[in-house]
């Protein structure tokens, strides 16, 4: 079928990619230990092959692109990028399985950061390399999609951030490339920005160049066992985390506008930025005056643990500093509900996104209104423009069909003989692209390899349906998108 050619010739592209990435850790660490250079170069290989057969057949099916082409794209890209990423884990001598191979990459392309790796302390470096080089990528396509596909196919209310470049024509493709090479440029600046900061403050190059770049992608995998809490007693090194966490959680578009105008309150005047933050303050404040209150931490270190904490989980890091669940089930609480709410539109977070939440606000509010006042008429603004209908409609529907997923995920979960929270905190921690879950399992302080294969497949899947927006997955799967 033709629908399919220009999602294959993007498959070999990618592939190609592929390839090139996974010389990365063999030739930065050829100098150092022995790397498992067979897994990389085997794997890379494979790539090579895949792509050019794909380019080569496939060359010239990208004209002007439909909806249904560019739906299919994003899917098959999503899993594309998964299945060859998962060759280096599969070849390596420590012989993954093919669920927790799958498992690892999909959570490092979707920047989910669970794990199903024990023992990263004596992991090789390029295993570790590997990891993070799939999550800062996976940074980069989640962006894109966020800016360009996703509001161009009218995904779950993500229209109302359209970006003008986001009109797939030919006319707009000059556009569409300016945009592109500005947000690689920040994400670029940000990462070294990052790195050269955790540096400054006590991390080893190598420890720092993976934590950054794992930071601005919000991903989260870690290069020590204990994640952030190897560092427990630099809290300048928490404080660089929880800044980077916050840049890479804001719109990367806001970024490209400050740089083209450099209005300093181009930022801070946008309505997501501002929910976003004020969010991450009150609930930081609040479990650091609790464990004050419940444990009598100094205040200092009360606020930095929960400063980060909060903030690894509402920007659907993953990074931890220590064991939260033990914080009291208040503070549990506290952070389930808060994996819900995702980082701003248009950045590298999960979530179901603060705007949707301030849209349900908006929607609420009218219709208080309206029960006071029957017979008036009022106007939905949301960053000082008119909200249209339709996108109240998308953006309700994502929610409903988002909670609907976890109910099934869970459901499967708990059928596969897995805890009720174990299986309720793994599915909001999988279609969140969040992380960590709760409970002795696959808490904090947990991993995700005691898990039956089949679970792990279910969450895997998860995940990229998260990534994907739920609606851009569900559309390739109903009979009316194969119709011609």
């Amino acid at each position: 079928m033709s629908v399919f050619h220009p999602a294959l010739f993007i498959v070999g592209v990618i592939a190609l990619m592929f390839s090139l990435l996974m010389v990365l850790p063999v030739a930065l660490l050829a100098f150092g230990e022995h790397p498992d250079w067979a897994a990389f170069v085997t794997g890379s290989g494979i790539c090579l092959a895949s792509g050019l057969l794909l380019v080569f057949r496939f060359r010239g099916s990208l004209k002007r692109l439909r909806p249904r082409e560019l739906f299919l794209i994003t899917v098959m890209s999503w899993i594309a990028a998964s299945c060859f990423g998962a060759l280096p884990f599969m070849l390596s001598d420590y012989h993954f399985t093919a669920a927790d191979a799958f498992f690892e990459t999909v959570s490092g392309i979707t920047t989910t950061g669970s794990t199903v790796i024990v023992g990263l302390d004596s992991m090789p470096s390029d295993i570790l390399l590997w990891r993070s080089l799939l999550t800062w990528l996976g940074g980069i396509g989640v962006i894109g999609m966020a800016v360009a596909v996703l509001p161009f196919l009218q995904v779950g209310g993500m229209r109302l951030f359209k970006a003008e470049s986001s009109d797939w024509s030919e006319k707009a493709l000059p556009r569409a490339r300016v945009l592109a090479k500005s947000l690689v440029l920040v994400y670029l600046v940000l990462s070294v920005l990052c790195a050269a900061a955790y540096v400054a403050a006590g991390m080893d190059l190598f420890d720092a160049v993976n934590h950054a770049m794992c930071t601005i992608a919000t991903g989260g995998f870690s290069v020590w066992d204990s994640s952030f809490g190897h560092y427990r007693s630099s809290m300048a090194i928490h404080w660089i985390g929880i800044l980077f966490m916050v840049l890479g959680a804001l719109p990367f578009v806001l970024y490209v506008r400050f740089w083209g105008q450099f209005r300093p309150g181009i930022i801070l005047n946008d309505s997501q930025v501002r929910g976003f933050l004020l969010l991450l303050i009150l609930a930081s404040l609040s479990l650091a005056f609790l464990q004050v209150h419940t444990s009598g931490a100094p205040l200092a270190q009360a606020l930095t643990l929960a400063a980060f904490n909060v903030t690894s989980i509402v920007t659907t890091t993953g990074f931890v500093s220590g064991d939260y669940s033990q914080w009291g089930s208040f503070a549990v609480a506290v952070f389930f509900f808060l994996a819900f709410v995702g980082g701003c539109s248009g950045s590298t977070s999960g979530g179901m996104k603060i705007f949707r939440f301030q849209l349900s606000l908006i929607l609420v509010h009218e219709q208080v209104r309206k029960l006071l006042h029957p017979h008036g008429v009022f106007s939905r603004l949301y960053n000082g423009r008119k909200v249209p209908g339709d996108i109240i409609v998308s953006a309700v529907a994502f929610s409903f069909m988002y909670f609907m997923a976890v109910v099934v995920i869970t459901l499967i979960l708990a059928v596969l003989g897995l805890d009720l929270v174990t299986s309720l905190s793994g599915a909001a921690s999988a279609l969140g692209n969040i992380g960590p879950g709760l409970g002795g399992i696959i808490g904090p302080v947990g991993t995700f390899k005691s898990l039956p294969d089949a679970a792990k497949w279910v969450l895997s899947a998860g995940m990229l349906l998260g990534r994907l927006e739920l609606l851009a997955f569900v559309v390739v799967l109903t009979a009316d998108f194969w119709k011609d």
